[in-house]
């Protein structure tokens, strides 16, 4: 059902971008910024991994350094029919992991050391789980696209707004004018909202997708309400807005505007989802 709603999403979003581009009418000018929004993201697509690596001051462990941990990466990696993973450790007490790697082949997993102190080994299990379905997924790729298209649109209703629409200067319709004026105002924030839902029903998909792996779905809900609390009392001071959705539980914190573009589900949805297909009704 999640991987229907991001088909739709998807094709919203596509939508979007074409009438965006019907209104403006420069075909030339509307490829040049999807070129440009394509290199840009792309470019963020094969090098995302070490740039929020290192923008989080992660370390690569092996086996070594934390036994436990990596021999629970490599048990749930062969489970979820994975390659291993690369495993880092980030030294935040801060509670939450994510993964990143643009193919199952360049997956990495990162955790907290605040996680690794706060949750037991089952539900630390689920939330390996949860991030291994992300790779497994291929999620990066799926966000990369999404802001691809999020960029482009961007991009071409600010080159309208500076320079202007080919067509709308030759309409005689005043009521058109308006109403592709506004289309060109709202577009790029409900590009943006669709891409928060995209983002949204992966999360749904990696806690299903986690639970198979993991066979713990009621560990990872578990975990869900600890890394809920534990965010609010020790918050992440070096979150970041563009890397908060790759996190199993959003760093950011706010008030209604933040969670209208909040790129995960309420915690409370996903921990009673997760009840459900432990009871076997999902």
């Amino acid at each position: 059902m999640n991987g229907l709603k991001t088909v739709i999403l998807m094709t919203a979003m596509m939508v979007l971008f074409i009438l965006v581009g019907r209104i403006i009418g420069g075909q030339q000018g509307m490829m040049y910024a999807f070129f440009i929004s394509l290199v840009m993201n792309f470019g963020s697509y094969w090098f995302s991994d070490k740039i929020v690596l290192t923008m989080y001051g992660a370390h690569q462990i092996s086996r070594e350094d934390s036994p436990q941990l990596y021999d629970m990466v490599e048990k749930l990696a062969s489970k979820a029919e994975l390659p291993m993973p690369k495993v880092y450790i980030i030294n935040n007490p801060t509670p939450n992991a994510f993964a990143t790697g643009r193919n199952p082949n360049n997956g990495a997993v990162a955790v907290t050391t605040g996680i690794m102190n706060l949750l037991n080994k089952e539900e630390l299990e689920g939330v390996i789980a949860h991030e291994l379905a992300h790779i497994k997924n291929r999620d990066i790729l799926v966000s990369t696209i999404a802001a691809t298209l999020v960029g482009t649109i961007t991009y071409i209703v600010q080159f309208a707004m500076f320079f202007g629409g080919g067509r709308r200067d030759d309409r005689e319709d005043s009521g058109n004018i308006i109403v592709d004026l506004l289309l060109l105002i709202i577009a790029p924030i409900a590009a943006m909202l669709i891409q928060m839902a995209i983002s949204r029903s992966r999360e749904y998909m990696a806690d299903e997708g986690g639970s198979l792996i993991s066979g713990k779905p009621l560990a990872l809900a578990s975990a869900l309400n600890k890394l809920q609390y534990g965010n609010e009392v020790v918050p992440m001071r070096n979150a970041n807005q563009s890397t908060a959705h790759m996190f199993i539980v959003n760093p950011l914190h706010g008030g209604a505007l933040i969670k209208l573009f909040s790129t995960h589900p309420p915690i409370e949805d996903r921990i009673e989802r997760l009840k459900e297909i432990a009871a076997g009704r999902r």
